[in-house]
């Protein structure tokens, strides 16, 4: 089944799926877009609900529905779900909100705004990237700062001033209170916020030409296993454990990467979006199963394997991410969207769905990914 297109005359610069709740076993309905570039930008709740419509084969092929929107102060740097009823945005103003969703998701309203969390002296500076585990919070910036927020408390809980003296491009929390962030020269940067001290507990970089990174992913089940993107279009691995270099690199994009994304609940599946029009869907295999992957051509593969089911065989297998030995994991590659031309910006993945946001004006959600 091919991802449905939905035109939307802006530029969406982050997609972000709704919560499901863990209880109910259902592929996800909602999501939320943020938009860039526009004369007035927006956060936008869409619905890709069955509507009770089928086409001929059965499947429902309904394009998404907007269910309610809300105008955001400058570009949409980032969009973070808190929760199933609030949901986080990093402005290019300097400023984090919190909005509110109602629970029918008929209407968005503004809950809470740190206006300037970043800033210069002079003037604001962009929130280039947010993460959210509630109830905290964690944004960093343009203005070298990482700031930790609890989303009932107005006060903000921690600033650290000169964390970096690049722009801070993303950030992703590695465990309770420890934060990963990569930045514009090449290097992430450990944080835990349990130690008074302003520097940081780690860190590791890209060796030679200090390369931009982007975007960085933790693996959902093993909080060593990392994944960067930047400026190079490289996919690089990394071993927070050991040593301060990456693990792998793979050349994935011929443009820059803009956003990484482990399968949540399937790691041994990967996403990645790019400036280059493309959404590749990355999967390990492992040699033993090369020969039943190319009989049935691997678009076909539904059934892989997680580390969760792998708990209790040996390591080298659950981190197929980090396997040494080439001939027994293989980095399969497919291409998801139909061919683009214009930036692919922002992907999420829940479940079997996957949304993702381009420059085209165009949101397209997939219903179906083989993982």
């Amino acid at each position: 089944m091919d991802p449905i297109a939905k035109y939307i005359s802006q530029k969406i610069s982050k997609t972000r799926w709704r919560p499901i709740s863990p209880a109910l076993l259902q592929q996800p309905e909602v999501f939320a877009t943020g938009s860039w570039d526009n004369e007035n930008n927006k956060v936008s709740i869409w619905s890709v609900g069955d509507h009770g419509v089928s086409n001929m084969d059965g499947e429902f092929d309904e394009e998404p529905q907007l269910l309610c929107d809300s105008q955001h102060d400058g570009d949409v740097m980032d969009l973070q779900f808190l929760d199933q009823d609030r949901l986080v945005s990093a402005s290019s103003s300097g400023a984090v909100t919190i909005f509110k969703l109602q629970s029918d998701c008929q209407a968005l309203s503004v809950a809470h705004v740190w206006e300037r969390a970043h800033h210069y002296s002079c003037d604001n500076a962009p929130c280039t990237a947010i993460v959210c585990r509630s109830p905290e919070i964690v944004s960093v910036g343009e203005d070298g700062r990482v700031i930790l927020y609890k989303a009932d408390q107005t006060e903000v809980l921690r600033v650290i001033e000169n964390a970096d003296s690049s722009t801070i491009h993303a950030v992703t929390f590695l465990r309770t209170t420890e934060v990963l962030t990569v930045n514009s020269i090449g290097q992430l940067k450990m944080w835990d916020f349990r130690q008074q001290s302003d520097s940081p507990a780690q860190i590791l970089s890209l060796t030679g030409d200090r390369v931009p990174l982007h975007c960085v992913d933790k693996h959902p089940n093993q909080q060593h296993i990392v994944a960067t993107g930047g400026q190079d279009g490289m996919l690089c691995i990394w071993d927070v454990r050991q040593g301060n270099t990456p693990f792998s690199l793979t050349e994935a994009h011929s443009a820059e990467m803009w956003e990484v994304h482990f399968h949540p609940s399937n790691p041994n599946h990967l996403f990645t979006c790019s400036e280059d029009g493309s959404l590749l869907h990355w999967e390990t295999t492992s040699g033993s199963d090369m020969s039943t992957l190319l009989q049935r051509g691997w678009n076909s593969r539904v059934v892989s394997h997680s580390a969760v089911s792998l708990a209790g065989e040996n390591d080298s297998v659950v981190s197929a991410w980090l396997a040494g030995d080439s001939s027994k994991y293989r980095l399969e590659a497919t291409h998801i969207l139909p061919s683009q031309t214009l930036s692919v910006n922002s992907l999420d993945v829940l479940e079997q769905c996957l949304v993702c946001g381009t420059d085209g004006e165009a949101v397209y959600v997939h219903r179906q990914v083989p993982v």
